[in-house]
């Protein structure tokens, strides 16, 4: 393995672009693909994005998510097909082509030319292909662009008609008026789902009109309150509530009679008639939100008695079928069916006046009342009173050509005396999402599916779906669908996939089209594109003798589209049959919550209708990403970071992880911080890679020391090892990759970051930093080959458990985890998930978790008594019901335990009576929400449990408390510490956490001066090396010159802890004394009141140490011989001499120096590596 850089010195951002040239130059992703050919399908569905725009968080986060699963999926024995997929149609398009040429209405459409137009559309659908491409490929998501796919082929829309035409067959397409959010701007209807994207504070006009009834006793009006002046030209009913009581006053002021519902009697004028403002306000509306008013005061106090007498109380049954004069008389051929009063329950008493006056061609509830009243009848022939481009018609003509907005006040001001209260207020009113003008309700000649007929069928395959999270599921899709209407398929535009509809003049005949052959056959005219300016001029012969058969103007929705897109990518059925229909419904599907009412909504829809089935079968939704202050981000507003910005600072892992890591995967919205994609770098990979590191270090420092490139031990004999932590960590590694592979099948990617995070502190703060000794080799060679292999091989499972989630750190590491193993596969996205093999094993894991808590309640004792760690303590208590546990801190995890607390002895306890109290309190957050009004009861008894009753209910492991039975995990035992007699708190004072109680002995102790000394000394060493910038690697030898006045206690100290020190630093600590003349000093400091001692300590290269008298010897005595050699061996790398000598079985062959006899040089006779060798020898001789 290569040498790694120091954690602050490894930029994530460069080596990840390292990695894409990798990549690109191993065409990784498309051997990945071909790697996998053979084996099971995983069919993932990519929702088509719009090119007409820049890539944002949002769209990173869904590819994230789509990138992550299928990676996932790839790793785990499927073939994932991932392309690419543009939506190319529809209203963003034409706009932004509107916008550009200046085109306002549809006319200057049709004087371009519609080839024209078109023309212009295609050209810039794939604007900023390139510019996505660039962001997809560094956020590490693994997509075909060159083979993707776009709904303008001609192949994605010849299996738009084939879907279409399947409808048609079924019974489920017909033509009608649908009343649909309408933009004036854009000159098109909306979905809902686009409709409800941009609501705006803005004010309305908002007035109260009279509509004399016809013939009664008492010449009354009734009383109608609208926000939409401009819709009463076509009023043709008024409703009210059957249901509410409605009264007749007469104004005492004016002797004007009214009729208004008894609860909204407020909103009458309270003097004599003028016009006055209404107070302002905001709230519920007459109808509900598809009417076409909105807001409203909601006022419903009553009316003092002293401005209106009453005539008469009447049910609102009472009045339906009253008529009343019409404010207008543009509709007069409607007078015998229409302008009376008819009731629905959709009239709330809420707002307005109890009476809403109906315009069927501008309010959804509107349609649906006068249809069911036989106002207007189902079909093609409703008049629509405003053109496409929201201004009033010539019948209409004392408004005509006025936009519906503006004509509001010259209707106001027209209502020739039936005006009884004006005035304004503000509320939240629906724009258009492209073109920022408000909009409108109205009638639309459209082509419909029959969505209300297989209702049923769609709930019952919603059923058969699996979310994350599932309340998206089975609260706010199950309603949407439980609601859902006939959808409204075609649009009156130019630029989509033409309705494959061909009909007779008088709309009698009608042909659907299912594809270009059949156009062909049909027509005998040859088809090369789909658009309208390619088929427009085609006709079909009549087979009833009318001629011939012209398509219909419409084009689809580009919602259909898209809905259409898991048939339409792959040309079905036209192509790819076996390969759908044996992969059908697809196995995964992922976008954002407002897909609920678009792409995952239209899915459902058309797979149900066509095959029964749902689209798909495990979805994720995810939520919206905002900007930091909660707001929508905002280019103009600058309230975000660009993702180049994040990527090009921390990298694609460290944003993919964060994303995955926050609610927003749980479709909850995220606040997007700049510091929290830092956090994933500096909680993640920066100890991931330090781990790493150390690995690399001392895999060369083997090599350095001679003892060859260091190869892993396989992985089956280290399951053998009979070191503690060995088999902890490998069982934690276990119980990750069990973990990774039960939530990723799951798709609960969000759980797994922190399951990551804490394997992570596990290995770094718990393995690596109890097993140093081992790591560095101080433990002998084969445990250090040992602790490493382990290591290497938990670094290697964890990387390849987690490539799906980093696929660019892992990479990196396993580049050159790699290079020591044979047979490794080229790319760590090559390599198989590692498989399950369970939990690990408990009690081990168990064991050490409970060590760590043990660790650091001893810590939080000392910290409470200003006890350093540097300070030995004598003894520690354990106490803990169980056995095994206490067998295994008192066995193989006692030493760990000891070093790290630097305490002499352990002694555990298995009676918790012996030093503890038991009390038993109820998890009040586990068991609130279970046992509800029972809480109390269960409480009372759970506290009042004596001691016994703990010790019984531990050992059974559950209890049944006033009828509910409560296991280990719904009550807390919690161990109040019992100071032994005759000592106080600074003597003994303990710490638990309701499972473990530790007691520690302070009581001072002469005997382990020697031990905190000794401890000071070792800590002053690490950090001199820290400060002189060494690697754990580099090896140097320490010396310390004590004061003349500590000399004789110092030397003292350090001989009795002498095996400690070594352990410690790696090498004797030796006296000044003892180092030569040459000796090269690298750093040295003075220390001063370190236990009211003062020494300085040296660090310095290794320096070799000669037997002048042996090396004379080899020479039969020539000085100069035996100093020339003496020059040549200080003149060598150390680190490669060393390695020589270790080849050679600690012999070398000297024969190159100039005028001098070969010799062979004995390591150890003739020449010591180091002082501390020297020292060491003449010590053990």
């Amino acid at each position: 393995m290569e040498d790694v850089c120091e954690g602050k010195d490894f930029s994530f951002p460069k080596e990840e672009e390292k990695i894409l040239k990798f990549w690109d130059e191993i065409k990784a992703f498309e051997t990945q693909l071909q790697k996998t050919s053979n084996c099971p399908e995983f069919t993932f569905y990519d929702g088509p994005p719009f090119a007409t725009g820049l890539p944002h968080y949002g769209h990173l986060l869904a590819g994230t998510i789509k990138d992550i699963i299928t990676r996932y999926k790839s790793m785990t024995g499927h073939h994932v097909t991932r392309r690419f997929g543009w939506d190319c149609h529809g209203v963003p398009v034409e706009h932004e082509i509107d916008s550009m040429l200046g085109i306002t209405s549809r006319s200057d459409v049709i004087d371009m030319g519609i080839d024209k137009y078109n023309e212009e559309c295609r050209g810039i659908v794939s604007r900023y292909v390139k510019e996505w491409e660039e962001v997809v490929r560094r956020a590490g998501r693994w997509i075909d662009f060159q083979n993707g796919y776009k709904t303008m082929d001609l192949d994605f829309m010849e299996s738009i008609w084939w879907v279409f035409s399947q409808l048609h067959q079924k019974g489920l397409v017909y033509r009608g008026f649908k009343v649909m959010p309408y933009s004036t701007g854009l000159k098109t209807p909306l979905s809902n789902f686009e409709a409800n994207s941009n609501y705006k504070e803005v004010p309305d006009p908002e007035i109260l009109v009279t509509f004399p009834i016809v013939d009664d006793p008492h010449n009354a009006s009734l009383v109608a309150w609208t926000t939409t002046p401009w819709t009463l030209p076509s009023n043709l009913a008024l409703c009210v509530n059957a249901n509410f009581v409605y009264v007749k006053v007469r104004s005492k002021a004016t002797g004007a009679t009214y009729v208004v519902a008894e609860s909204r009697m407020s909103q009458l004028p309270r003097d004599k008639v003028k016009t006055e403002k209404l107070p302002n306000g905001s709230g519920g509306e007459a109808k509900n939100t598809k009417s076409k008013t909105k807001g409203s005061t909601s006022e419903k106090t009553a009316l003092d008695d002293s401005s209106y007498e009453l005539l008469e109380k009447v049910p609102g049954a009472s009045l339906v079928g009253l008529k009343y004069v019409p404010l207008f008389d543009y509709f007069n051929e409607f007078s015998e069916v229409a302008f009376k009063v008819v009731a629905d329950n959709y009239v709330t008493d809420d707002s307005g006046t109890g009476i809403v006056h109906c315009a069927p061609a501008f309010g959804e509830d509107d349609y649906r009342v006068c249809l069911e009243n036989k106002i207007i009848e189902l079909g093609p022939d409703l008049i629509v009173a405003v053109d496409e481009d929201g201004r009033f018609i010539e019948k209409v003509s004392e408004f005509k050509g006025l936009y519906v907005k503006d004509a509001d006040k010259e209707i106001i001001n027209a209502q020739r005396g039936r005006l009884l209260k004006q005035g304004s207020f503000t509320h939240s009113y629906p724009f258009c999402w492209r073109s920022e003008t408000p909009l409108i309700y109205r009638a639309v000649p459209s082509w419909f599916i029959r969505v209300e007929s297989i209702k049923d069928q769609l709930l019952e395959n919603n059923k058969k779906t699996y979310w994350v999270p599932d309340f998206v599921k089975e609260k706010r899709f199950h309603n949407w669908l439980e609601n859902a209407r006939d959808w409204a398929v075609s649009r009156s535009r130019f630029w989509g996939t033409p309705l494959p509809i061909w009909m007779s003049e008088d709309g009698k005949e009608m042909r659907v089209i299912s594809s270009v052959e059949e156009l062909e056959r049909e027509s005998g005219e040859k088809v090369t594109d789909l658009h309208r300016h390619f088929i427009d001029h085609i006709t079909i012969p009549s087979q009833d003798g009318k001629g011939v058969l012209q398509r219909v103007d419409d084009v689809f929705d580009c919602w259909f589209e898209s809905g259409a897109m898991p048939y339409a990518y792959i040309h079905y059925p036209f192509e790819n049959r076996e390969l759908f229909e044996k992969n059908f419904p697809g196995h995964f599907v992922a976008e954002g919550l407002d897909q609920t009412r678009g792409w995952f909504y239209t899915l459902m829809v058309l797979s149900t209708a066509l095959f029964g089935k749902p689209a798909f079968q495990n979805l994720i939704c995810n939520g919206l990403v905002l900007a930091e202050d909660g707001k929508k981000m905002s280019k103009r507003l600058k309230n975000y970071p660009a993702p180049s910005e994040i990527l090009n600072e921390y990298g694609a892992d460290a944003l993919r992880l964060y994303i995955v890591n926050s609610p927003v995967v749980r479709a909850e919205p995220l606040r997007f911080k700049k510091d929290g994609v830092f956090g994933m770098i500096r909680d993640v990979f920066l100890p991931w890679y330090n781990a790493y590191r150390f690995l690399v270090q001392n895999a060369k420092r083997l090599e350095i020391e001679g003892f060859g490139t260091f190869i892993p031990t396989d992985r089956s004999v280290l399951k053998n090892s009979s070191n503690v932590l060995d088999q902890w960590i490998n069982s934690a590694t276990q119980h990750l990759v069990h973990f990774v592979r039960q939530e990723m099948e799951a798709y609960r990617l969000y759980t797994v970051v922190p399951q990551l995070l804490k394997f992570l502190d596990d290995l770094t703060n718990i393995y690596v930093r109890f097993n140093r000794k081992r790591l560095k080799g101080r433990t002998g060679e084969e445990d250090c080959k040992i602790a490493l292999s382990t290591l290497y091989h938990v670094l290697l499972t964890s990387c390849i458990a987690m490539a799906p989630l980093t696929p660019f750190f892992t990479e990196v590491l396993y580049q050159n985890l790699r290079k020591v193993r044979d047979g490794a596969e080229e790319s760590i996205h090559y390599c198989s998930i590692p498989e399950d093999e369970g939990k690990g094993e408990e009690r081990i894991v168990q064991s050490v978790s409970r060590m760590t808590k043990i660790i650091d309640l001893a810590r939080n004792i000392r910290e409470r008594h200003n006890k350093p760690l540097k300070t030995p303590l004598r003894e520690m208590v354990v106490v803990h019901p169980d056995k095994d546990f206490l067998d295994d801190i008192a066995g193989k995890l006692k030493e760990y335990v000891l070093e790290e607390l630097n305490i002499r002895s352990l002694v555990p306890c298995d009676d918790p009576l012996r030093y503890a109290s038991l009390r038993a309190e109820p998890d009040f957050s586990v068991l609130g929400k279970r046992l509800g009004k029972s809480m109390g009861v269960v409480a009372k008894e759970v506290k009042a449990m004596s001691q016994k009753d703990i010790l019984a209910f531990e050992e059974a492991g559950e209890v049944t408390i006033a009828g509910h039975c409560l296991k280990l995990g719904d009550i807390k035992v919690l161990r109040d510490f019992k100071r032994p007699d005759n000592t106080t708190e600074k003597e003994v004072d303990a710490a638990g956490d309701g499972d473990v109680l530790v007691i520690l002995d302070l009581h001072p102790d002469e005997s382990l001066f020697e031990a905190g000394v000794a401890r000071e000394v070792v800590n002053r060493i690490q950090k001199l090396r820290k400060k002189a910038s060494l690697e754990p690697t580099d090896v140097v030898e320490v010396y310390l010159s004590p004061s003349d006045k500590d000399a004789p206690t110092l030397k003292q100290f350090l001989a009795s802890q002498e095996q400690y020190i070594r352990e410690a630093i790696g090498s004797p600590l030796l006296l000044a004394e003892f180092m030569p003349s040459y000796t090269v000093i690298l750093t040295e400091e003075t220390f001063h009141g370190v236990y009211d001692m003062s020494f300085t300590i040296r660090l310095s290269r290794p320096t070799l140490v000669f037997n002048d008298e042996a090396l004379l010897s080899l020479y039969e005595g020539n000085t100069t011989f035996a100093h020339g050699l003496q020059v040549y061996l200080r003149s060598r790398d150390s680190n490669k001499l060393k390695s020589e000598f270790n080849a050679g079985n600690g012999k070398i062959r000297v024969d190159c120096i100039k005028d001098q006899p070969p010799v062979d040089v004995l390591l150890g006779q003739h020449v010591f590596l180091s002082v501390g060798d020297h020292y060491l020898s003449r010590k053990s001789g």
